[in-house]
């Protein structure tokens, strides 16, 4: 089995530009957020494929959108305020992953569970946190501004519950998504970013069963891998001219992830989930 690389996947931001509707809009980014949750994607990359002065409102909203489905539940009251663009959030989909726990109660608690928090209060010995259960708890010795996530492992329960703080990168399990804005369209996104595998997916690609075994080969040592995918109004070839570029020149494999498709269109979250089911195979072998 290959080591655990790190995943991003790219999108654009005219992704809910076909749709007017906010309620809809909130539908399809849900449906992306729970096909990054399924297959353990690291990151959402939200890149312009137009002029940024008509694009923040999207960027944003779907940036907005997301980074609150990826939040714990009983972190959304300290986190996120009344948002426009959260008028739909009761329609999103629930994540269910391992950071987003059901278990409300004290007594459910286990030494050494990992657990997202929010800092609530400042005490005399340190702060107290949310973990999701019927009160905070401590984390001795530490000045932690409020209202600021993080991650923390639960070190005691009785007498009185605590906690230390983790890097997340402890976690030894799939821990969630980030969610990065980006200001670069795709080109200079890839270059900045300097992944050590790009594959972009198109329709104009070859079969992904005929680049399968260089892909595997090119797995094996990549420690940053990016998944790509274009637009409803246009794919990454076009989105690649609107810098000059070739696609061919922006990533390591252009792949049809959908060959001889049966529809004459495939939606970006649709072209999602087929890429990511299809890719899921690579850390599986």
């Amino acid at each position: 089995m290959y080591r655990k690389a790190e995943l991003s996947i790219a999108i654009p931001g005219s992704i809910v530009s076909d749709i007017p509707h906010l309620r809809e809009k909130t539908a399809r980014i849900g449906m992306i957020g729970r096909a990054v949750a399924i297959f353990r994607v690291n990151e959402i990359v939200i890149f312009p494929d137009m002029p940024m002065k008509n694009q923040d409102r999207d960027i944003h909203l779907i940036a907005t959108i997301l980074s609150y489905m990826e939040t714990p539940q009983y972190l959304r009251k300290w986190l996120f305020k009344m948002k426009p663009e959260l008028r739909y959030a009761g329609i999103l989909p629930p994540l269910r992953t391992s950071h987003h726990p059901i278990t409300k109660k004290l007594r459910d608690l286990k030494v050494g569970e990992f657990r997202e928090a929010v800092t609530v209060s400042r005490v005399k010995d340190g702060v107290l946190v949310d973990v999701g259960i019927e009160q905070p708890i401590l984390i001795k010795n530490k000045e932690i501004k409020l209202n600021q996530r993080i991650t923390v492992r639960i070190c005691a329960i009785f007498p009185n519950p605590e906690a230390v703080i983790v890097n997340r990168e402890e976690v030894p399990i799939f821990w969630g998504f980030r969610v990065t804005a980006s200001t670069m369209p795709f080109g200079r996104l890839v270059k900045e970013r300097a992944f050590d595998l790009v594959i972009a997916t198109s329709r104009l690609g070859a079969p992904f069963a005929n680049v399968k075994d260089v892909i595997l080969t090119r797995r094996k040592n990549a420690n940053q891998i990016l998944v790509a995918l274009g637009a409803p109004t246009q794919g990454l070839y076009e989105i690649a001219k609107l810098e000059n570029l070739a696609l061919e020149n922006i990533a390591d494999f252009v792949v049809n992830m959908i060959p001889s498709q049966g529809t004459e269109t495939v939606r970006t979250e649709e072209a999602l989930y087929a890429s990511l089911a299809i890719l899921n195979i690579l850390t599986s072998i």
